[in-house]
């Protein structure tokens, strides 16, 4: 009996040591490797080899939690099958030259908390899913081609600190409902082909740091509310279609915003008279 014991632990044991990744998060990954020329990364993937021993990868529990492939030439478009690694929190693939469009199966990665494909070539849309990643902290798509209007849904995403679109050719508006995006430290919207007047509705977003909205086709004037942002160190709306032109203001400069947020409100005043 006293054998029968250890002969069932040691087996124990040794299906615990070999435990690995399910089949299906393997094949997610090799789908991945396959279609962005796995052979041709700066550091590449043994096939062959055990998942735990291929670069790049954070496993928990024999869950792919993390992948982090920058800097390491990925060229083609990025798989469906990506969506397959449920578990993931982390995702960065910026800095190569993947290209196509982001997959729609990005919205089954609801355990992301950064989503960070930036300096790529990607184009098309934004998913409209990406409203799905509640816990999604840090979305970073910016320098590539990536078109058409910011998704609505992404005003629910509550937990967002960093949303960085800049360098793309995006259209449309700031929503007014951005004013949800309570934890928002960076917004990063320059270099694109927005329009519309900047929204009041940002002056509600107090955890605000950074505001990049250069290089745009915005219109009207620098809301007055902005002076209630405290924590605004950085502010970039030069080259839109503003009624006046504004410096860049940028570092620890409290003063020169406010003066920046003034001299809007005296041109406010000055069209009003005329």
């Amino acid at each position: 009996m006293k054998n029968l014991s250890y002969i069932l632990i040691f087996c124990l044991v040794t299906s615990y040591s070999f435990a690995s990744i399910s089949k299906v998060q393997k094949n997610a990954l090799v789908a991945l490797y396959n279609a962005t020329n796995g052979d041709q990364w700066n550091t590449s993937w043994n096939l062959e080899a055990d998942v735990e021993s291929w670069f790049g990868l954070t496993i928990e529990n024999n869950k792919i939690v993390e992948i982090n492939l920058q800097f390491n030439n990925l060229k083609g478009e990025l798989p469906n099958e990506l969506g397959d690694l449920t578990d993931l929190r982390k995702l960065n693939l910026g800095f190569n030259q993947l290209s196509g469009e982001i997959p729609t199966s990005i919205s089954n990665l609801t355990e992301l908390t950064a989503l960070e494909l930036f300096m790529n070539k990607l184009v098309g849309q934004i998913p409209s899913g990406i409203g799905q990643l509640k816990n999604i902290e840090y979305i970073k798509l910016y320098s590539n081609q990536l078109t058409g209007d910011i998704p609505e849904s992404i005003m629910g995403l509550s937990q967002l600190k960093e949303l960085l679109l800049s360098s793309n050719y995006l259209t449309g508006t700031i929503s007014p409902n951005i004013h949800a995006l309570e934890n928002l430290e960076k917004l990063g919207l320059m270099d694109n082909k927005m329009s519309g007047e900047i929204p009041v509705e940002l002056a509600e977003l107090h955890n605000l740091e950074e505001l990049m909205l250069s290089s745009n086709s915005f219109s009207g004037n620098l809301p007055i509310e902005f002076i209630s942002l405290t924590k605004l160190n950085t502010l970039m709306v030069s080259d839109n279609n503003l009624n006046q032109e504004y410096i860049t203001v940028s570092g620890n400069t409290p003063q020169n915003l406010s003066n920046m947020v003034l001299q809007s409100a005296t041109a406010i005043m000055d069209i009003e008279k005329e």
